[in-house]
């Protein structure tokens, strides 16, 4: 897969608006998770910017932060209205809510 915007995750985050922003989202989340997997959990921790390291577990954080923030609304008014930066922040929190 190639990527031509090499940015962090974070900072595509607010860009999300549409399908295609949403995709590059995705891509710069699977770039950034890449060089850690395979490693166990000792050789990876929160530090390295991944606090869950398994699939279960990172789908257990973003359930969590969406029942915590009620999907967002809380966090950012303009998740009400923007589903695809909604969503990719829900895949975010998964990756870095405890």
């Amino acid at each position: 897969m190639l990527i031509k915007d090499m940015r962090e995750p974070h900072e595509i985050l607010d860009e999300v608006k549409d399908e295609e922003s949403f995709l590059l989202f995705v891509k710069s989340l699977i770039a950034d998770r890449e060089p850690h997997e395979g490693k166990s959990k000792d050789e990876v921790s929160f530090t390295e910017d991944w606090a869950n390291n398994s699939i279960s577990g990172f789908l257990e954080a973003a359930v969590a932060w969406a029942e915590d923030s009620d999907f967002g609304i809380h966090q950012d008014s303009e998740l009400r209205t923007n589903k695809w930066k909604q969503f990719a922040v829900f895949l975010y929190c998964g990756k870095i809510y405890e």
